[in-house]
């Protein structure tokens, strides 16, 4: 296919995608609940044809020796599909977040003035090797009263074809346009690029992967960016910090799945506690098979620790590897945050309440947790349903981008003939 097929097909679509959107964002709630269930349905009926596609893309993986973490986000079985349905059933029950009236006024000239909740329009979605996304960034889009346009990475291409050509079935059998959900196939980075600038037809884009991805959208887009970032996520024990509590959280959010985004990458320990713990520490990366990257006194101290390289604590390795740096202070824990944190979650067990203040009010990050794991850093798990990515950014939205992320507001003046 030529760059100007390319070109033509992508802003087809986008042109396609704009004018459904006219029609989602006018529909009842009641219409747009009844199309998630149905699309719900229509996954958990044809699951086997896209467990068929998603054996394609394993197939060609296993091939290219892909890593045990991206096998893991790419694989797909039965009782994950019926978790997207269950996903996009659990959208339908919120509360619809089109149409609130947010606040009201009137001037002193008897204008009535309102600002509403309206959807942004048509959002372009840019992700990496999980299917999941397919399903919960439609099922949110929709919800919200907006159409959108899904580029999945190609190692993924084969099971997001089948999940969207399984969505359009089930749209057809409602009152959204199949053109509501559009997916860009092709493989070629010009579409992509294409996709980055129809600022005419696409009202945000949000990518949703690893850093070279997001920079990519960031720094090459004309449509106005949602970015989701990088969860270089730390845990800070405290030199006060309960045992069993540590042990535990630590364990949780290191090797629950580690090949996700709130994974904790840097655990960052008080030298008190780890001089009088570091047997349990040792018999906990032995347990977990953890690969631990240290400083000088982790790698003195723990067997088989390697020295951390600069890259090191910057560094989501998104799998059974962690970096290990021992400090004196909170402060010194929270400097290091600053420095190499991503802004995602970050996470302090202690039982010291002035400690803990310290720390949530001081470091810079979209969640923070006082004796709890950063996995919770969910749209399911914080109760906004599924989420369509963590923004690690100040403007717009912040954290697990729910359906509330995804709309905009309209000012509605009423008068009686005011002029000014």
């Amino acid at each position: 296919m030529s760059l100007t097929e390319h070109k033509s097909t992508v802003k087809n679509q986008a042109i396609s995608a704009k004018k459904a959107a006219k029609t989602v964002g006018l529909l009842s709630a009641e219409e747009k609940n009844e199309a998630l269930l149905l699309i719900a349905d229509q996954l958990e009926a044809e699951y086997e044809t896209i467990l068929r596609a998603n054996e394609q893309d394993l197939q060609a993986g296993r091939e290219k020796g892909y890593e045990a973490a991206f096998m893991d986000r790419l694989a797909l079985s039965k009782e994950r599909v019926y978790d997207f349905a269950e996903g996009l059933r659990q959208v339908a029950k919120l509360e619809d977040p089109i149409g609130h009236i947010l606040s009201s006024w009137t001037l002193e000239n008897g204008l009535e003035v309102k600002k509403i909740t309206v959807p942004l329009g048509v959002i372009g979605m840019i992700y990496e090797a999980r299917p999941n996304v397919t399903v919960d960034a439609t099922g949110l889009a929709l919800k919200s009263g907006n159409a959108i346009i899904l580029k999945g990475g190609s190692s993924a291409l084969t099971s997001n074809k089948s999940i969207v050509e399984v969505i359009h079935r089930a749209l057809h059998k409602t009152k959204i346009p199949a053109n509501a959900v559009q997916f860009i196939s092709s493989t070629d980075r010009e579409a992509t690029k294409e996709l980055f600038t129809l600022k005419d037809y696409i009202d945000v884009l949000i990518p949703r992967g690893g850093a070279s991805l997001i920079n990519a959208v960031v720094n090459n887009a004309t449509v106005p960016v949602l970015e989701t970032g990088v969860g270089n996520c730390h845990l800070y024990i405290d030199a006060k910090a309960d045992v069993e509590k540590a042990v535990n959280i630590l364990v949780n959010a290191k090797t629950d799945r580690p090949a996700v985004c709130n994974t904790v990458e840097t655990v960052i320990i008080h030298e008190d506690w780890f001089s009088k713990n570091l047997h349990i520490l040792i018999k906990l990366f032995n347990k977990y098979n953890i690969k631990v990257h240290g400083d000088d006194v982790v790698v003195s101290s723990i067997p088989g620790a390697i020295e951390a390289k600069e890259d090191d604590w910057a560094n989501e390795y998104l799998s059974l590897e962690i970096a290990v740096k021992i400090v004196s202070s909170v402060d010194e824990a929270i400097a290091h945050i600053e420095k190499y944190g991503t802004k995602h979650s970050e996470a302090i067990v202690t039982e010291d309440k002035e400690t803990a203040l310290k720390f949530m009010r001081e470091v810079d990050a979209s969640s923070l947790y006082h004796n709890a794991s950063t996995r919770f850093t969910d749209g399911g798990a914080l109760g906004f349903g599924a989420e369509i990515g963590i923004s690690t950014q100040k403007l717009h939205a912040r954290g697990p981008m729910g359906l509330q992320a995804l709309t905009t507001v309209k000012h509605l003046m009423s008068g009686n003939g005011q002029i000014r």
